[in-house]
This record gives C-alpha cells, sequence and structure tokens, in this order.
C-alpha cells in the first residue's frame, strides 16, 4: 500500500497548547494536507524520496545528507505545497548554527597596519657591496688576460686553437614532455549518436543525484562523493536530479554543459539526443 495516498487522513491534530512553537516539518505538512497533496505526490512533484520527505515533515533533517541539502529540500517542498520558502529556511539557519561567516578582511588591515617603519639606506652596505665588485671585475679581466696570452702562444708554437663550433642549444618545446595532454570534451565523446549520454562528475564537493530513463525506470540514486562520476545512457532521454548542483560538472553526448548552477540548488533537468540543450 502506497505511503501517504489519502491527505484527508493527516488532518492536524488539535494542539492544546495556544502558542506551540513552530515547526518547519508541521508547517510544510500542514501546507501540503491544506493543498489537497499527498507525499506521494509531492514526492512525483520534486524527485525528492519518501522516506526523506517525512522524516522532513517530523523535524529530522539527518536523512538530507547535510545543512546543504536539508535547505535545499525544504526550498524545494516549500515551493511545491505553495509556501514561501524564506521564513523556513531562515528558522532552519537560526536553529542549526546559520550559514558560515565570511572570512573577515580584518586581519590584511591588521598586517598593514603593523607593517614595519621603512629605514633609510645602508651606506656601509652599498660601499661593501661596491668594493666587491670591483674587486670581482678586476679579478675578472686579469683571468681573461692570461686566458688571451695563452691562445697567442699556442699559435706561435705551431698549435692551431681550436675552431669547432660551440654547440647549438637545443631549442626548448613550449610545452612540457610530462604534461598531460587535455582531454576531449569528456570521456564519452565517443557516444553512439542514436543514444543519450549523460556523464555526471562531482568536482567541488558531494552531492545526492538521481538518474532515470525515458520509461522512468530509476538508473542511479545515492551520493556522489567528490571526484566520483556516474555515466547513464539512453535511446531517448535521461532525467537527472541534482541535490547541489554548483559541484557538478555535466557532460552531454561528449560536450561540457557550462550552467552557473549555484551551490545548494536542487536542479531538476532532461537531456536528449539533440542536446546539449537542458530540456
Amino acid at each position: 500500500m502506497s505511503i501517504g495516498n489519502s491527505p484527508e487522513d493527516e488532518r492536524p491534530f488539535d494542539d492544546p497548547s495556544e502558542e506551540a512553537p513552530f515547526s518547519i516539518g508541521r508547517a510544510l505538512r500542514q501546507a501540503r494536507i491544506t493543498a489537497g497533496l499527498t507525499v506521494d505526490d509531492v514526492s512525483t512533484a520534486t524527485r525528492v524520496r519518501i522516506v526523506i520527505i517525512h522524516a522532513i515533515e517530523s523535524d529530522d533533517f539527518a536523512p538530507c545528507g547535510g545543512d546543504v541539502y536539508a535547505r535545499g529540500h525544504i526550498r524545494t517542498l516549500a515551493r511545491a505545497v505553495h509556501l514561501d520558502p524564506a521564513p523556513l529556511i531562515e528558522h532552519f539557519d537560526a536553529t542549526h548554527g546559520g550559514r558560515p561567516a565570511p572570512t573577515p578582511a580584518a586581519p590584511l588591515f591588521e598586517a598593514e597596519r603593523i607593517r614595519p617603519e621603512r629605514r633609510g639606506p645602508n651606506w656601509t652596505a652599498a660601499m661593501v657591496a661596491a668594493i666587491v665588485a670591483v674587486v670581482g671585475f678586476v679579478g675578472f679581466t686579469a683571468f681573461r688576460g692570461g686566458d688571451n696570452d695563452g691562445s697567442k702562444e699556442a699559435v706561435a708554437g705551431g698549435t692551431s686553437p681550436s675552431t669547432s663550433a660551440p654547440a647549438s642549444p637545443t631549442p626548448k618545446s613550449d610545452k612540457s614532455v610530462d604534461e598531460t595532454p587535455e582531454p576531449s570534451d569528456s570521456a564519452i565523446a565517443a557516444a553512439p549518436q542514436d543514444k543519450v549520454t549523460v556523464q555526471v562528475s562531482a568536482t567541488d564537493g558531494r552531492s545526492w543525484i538521481s538518474a532515470k530513463d525515458h520509461n522512468g525506470r530509476l538508473l542511479f540514486d545515492g551520493l556522489l562523493k567528490k571526484g566520483d562520476s556516474k555515466t547513464f545512457q539512453d535511446g531517448e532521454k535521461i532525467n537527472l536530479v541534482l541535490g547541489d548542483a554548483g559541484v557538478i560538472d555535466l557532460f552531454v553526448n561528449g560536450k561540457k554543459i557550462d550552467d552557473n548552477f549555484q551551490p545548494g540548488a536542487v536542479e531538476r533537468l532532461t537531456y536528449t539526443k539533440g542536446d546539449p540543450q537542458a530540456g
């Protein structure tokens, strides 16, 4: 039997306390029931798993996999039940430590303030350096003069000086030999043209993803850790849900998709054989 197919059976009970504390899960659940939607309806519309929806409606955000994913799920569920997500996100941040604070610029100004004062030139060191330079120049001139005299004596005695041309310098290659060649658009550049091939790579962090084929069959539903990659292929289209699209690199039919996804944003995408273009 499906979970939550009857919103009438989920009518909110009367709270005996007139000033019950605000609850994100309670607000989402009541808005869903008011909209006449079941948990299955919301899961189908948002691609958020049923178990996660039940957990969030019970104010249990552990199954989300972290605060970033929890914010994305709250925002997605609120929009699905026609609820303003901003107050819910603010309440979540207030009760879960808030967003990471930006790095303050104070240390830069502090370093500038305590920079030591500039001193005048050290004339003693300059004089010593000048004397060393003169002595070195005189020694070098004497050494070169001795070499010239030796060359003249060798010619006078019948010995020919070496006339071999100096070895020509080996031209430097513009690229290092060990430099790894840039890969093609992706490792799936040779994908068959009669299919759609999608590669998902978690390059900047971890993200939950879900992938289905054109029949709605689930190809993958799980967490990609940083550095992980998954490739999906179908004869018509691939449906994707990205829990944190800002950390994902996408390659569709051998070409990279340059979309400016925001960190923490939940994106639902569809790609076909004619792409790259978001469906």
